[in-house]
């Protein structure tokens, strides 16, 4: 095998018990995983985004974990799809739950995303609109300032 070629990855179920554990266990993940997704989109919907921002770190190691275990369900796909297709046909609908939630979830990061950066644009605008001089050309049109009169707008984060 050469070093460009990816590995076949190992069964990780070889029994009916290594299957079973093996999808108790992404649910279990899912499931906790669903949790803290949910209680982010409670938090952001409420517009405490710093509350969100603080369930980062379990995100990211639940997340974690997640991958992992999908990394080991595939290595098993072909031995659950023969010995256990209820399990997997259950662990698809679970999944499926799964996905929807998260893009609940995402709508709402990307709303408040969208939200908050209206909000900047709009006073952005609204301090280059009072800081830039009104002023006509000779033909009577507005004229338009240059680079110079624009001021960059200044946000802290750390407030």
């Amino acid at each position: 095998m050469t070093p460009n070629q990816p590995q076949a990855a190992s069964p990780v179920a070889a029994t009916p018990a290594d299957a079973r554990h093996l999808a108790e266990s992404l649910m279990q993940i899912m499931t906790s995983l669903l949790g803290i997704v949910e209680h982010e989109t409670e938090l952001v919907r409420a517009g405490n985004v710093r509350g969100a921002i603080a369930l980062e770190a379990e995100k990211t190691e639940i997340s974690s974990q997640y991958v992992n275990a999908i990394s080991k369900l595939k290595g098993s796909r072909d031995y659950l799809a023969k010995s256990a297709p209820d399990l997997l046909a259950a662990l698809h609908r679970h999944h499926d739950v799964f996905r929807s939630m998260l893009q609940v979830n995402l709508t709402v990061l990307a709303t408040a995303h969208a939200v908050s950066e209206g909000i900047v644009r709009g006073v952005n605008g609204e301090l280059q609109r009072r800081n830039l001089p009104n002023g006509y050309t000779a033909a009577g049109q507005r004229s338009i300032p240059g680079p110079r009169q624009v001021t960059p707008l200044s946000v802290s984060r750390s407030l």
